[in-house]
């Protein structure tokens, strides 16, 4: 039987946060504090997650993090420990502090699931609640999803980039923190990525985990040969072997010794591995060494500081690469380590609000995304209208409801599922926005009902004294 949970604590994969509620901003608490004193605690209120812009280079994002997402706002609790904090810092009043203590979120959440497709402007997820339960979820909301969209995002240019052959999630070392190099793992899975070196997310997460040798194994041994000999020894079906401790030629050579030597063994050498150099003339200059060897199933794995980039030239270039492996450029994003995402109020008791500062303004009210498909079945268009308006005809909603009166409605779904819808939306993009560096704008428009209560709203501006 699993253990309960105790109050306050929120599990997130293998992971465990205590106080969980408390995983906040502090203006959070005190918004709160102050809607309750005002008797606005209760109003009904709808928030939503989006992206203002994307990154430079990038087309497209890919939707990830709603499980963890979900699985917090099922599990807020202020514990007994949370509240004697909050009361330690004499901010709050007794009674805001016993209103924590019985709060819990009711509210509805629809979201984009996790592997979609979206731009710019479009909500990952809308929330609605009663205003204090949806305004102290805005931080660990977006904490949640922001990470592994934008992971994801990355490894799915990765995965572009290889045009069918396969990466591998290899930056756990360098991922920021043991939380992050979980998600990363798992991101990376939904956006293609095979296999992780990762081997918590391969229990957790069931990703098949993968991994070959150091450095500092080859130098353990007297000779290049004996660590390889004894690494054959011990993994004669997964034998994969690093080229480049020393001189990577002569290394390919002693390493097509071996493979002859697993052969009349009746066994075989499953792979090498390039980490460093001009990968491009050294994996023509390994794949020769194999192949004169009567190697040519050997494979060769290239890793060391990849991007997508790196891994594009390296498939123009026609280079004999059968795997990469990418590692820190991936799992921290390298390139674009940030989106620019935002929780903002979109109504506020039946009153539709939206944000008016110059470079941040918002759109009003609940909303839907609709996509279209062109007679050949690719991705048209995208249409951002609001929630109540009559669907268009052709058009497919992508906001789906996920959560009513605080509770899960859908059943769980496998990473598999995820990954299965990733690969299926980035196929069905115009093949000029699959490309990484076309800069092609996928097209978005905004409903006619949407762009009225925009301006309606504007008109209503909330300075008067």
């Amino acid at each position: 039987m699993t253990p309960e949970v105790p109050p306050g604590m929120f599990v997130s994969g293998p992971l465990a946060l205590r106080d969980a509620a408390l995983f906040t901003d502090l203006y959070e608490l005190t918004m709160a504090a102050s809607y309750f004193r005002e008797g606005m605690h209760e109003e009904p209120a709808a928030f939503s997650l989006f992206v203002r812009r994307l990154p430079p280079g990038r087309s497209f994002l890919v939707a990830a993090g709603l499980e963890d997402a979900l699985a917090y706002l099922q599990s807020l609790r202020f514990s007994e420990a949370a509240i004697a904090y909050l009361d330690s810092l004499r901010r709050f009043p007794p009674d805001f502090l016993d209103y924590l203590r019985s709060l819990r979120f009711t509210g509805e959440v629809r979201a984009l699931p996790e592997g979609t497709v979206f731009l710019a402007d479009e909500p990952l997820l809308e929330v609605r609640a009663p205003a204090v339960e949806a305004q102290l979820v805005e931080t660990a909301v977006i904490n949640f999803c922001h990470l592994q969209t934008l992971l994801a995002s990355k490894a799915a240019r990765c995965v572009i980039a290889a045009r069918g052959r396969p990466v591998i999630d290899f930056g756990l070392r360098r991922a920021h923190g043991i939380d992050a190099g979980m998600k990363a793992a798992r991101a990376s899975y939904i956006a293609g990525a095979v296999m992780s070196s990762n081997v918590l997310a391969g229990e957790y997460y069931r990703i098949p985990p993968t991994g070959t040798m150091a450095h500092s194994y080859v130098s353990a041994f007297p000779r290049e040969a004996d660590a390889f000999r004894a690494f054959a020894r011990a993994f004669p079906d997964n034998t994969v072997l690093l080229l480049d401790t020393y001189d990577t030629l002569a290394g390919a050579r002693t390493a097509a010794a071996v493979g002859r030597e697993l052969e009349a063994a009746g066994r075989r050498l499953f792979a090498v591995r390039l980490d460093s150099g001009d990968v491009l003339s050294l994996s023509r200059e390994v794949r020769r060494i194999l192949d004169e060897a009567g190697l040519m199933s050997v494979r060769i794995v290239v890793s060391g500081g990849l991007d997508e980039m790196d891994v594009e030239r390296f498939v123009e270039a026609g280079a004999p690469i059968d795997v990469f492996a990418v590692g820190t450029r991936m799992d921290v994003s390298a390139d674009a380590p940030y989106l620019d995402i935002a929780y903002k109020l979109v109504s506020f008791g039946g009153r539709d609000v939206m944000k008016q500062s110059t470079g941040k303004r918002t759109w009003p009210g609940e909303k839907q995304v609709y996509r279209f498909r062109d007679t050949d079945g690719r991705y048209a268009g995208d249409l951002v209208a609001l929630r109540d308006e009559p669907p268009p005809e052709g058009g497919e909603p992508l906001l789906r409801t996920v959560m009513e009166d605080g509770q899960p409605v859908l059943p769980g779904e496998t990473l598999d599922a995820m990954r299965e819808r990733c690969a299926a939306q980035i196929a069905a993009l115009p093949e000029d926005v699959r490309r990484l560096r076309s800069g092609a704008l996928y097209p978005v428009r905004y409903s006619e009902r949407l762009i009225a209560l925009t301006r309606a709203v504007e008109q209503q501006s909330g300075t008067e004294i």
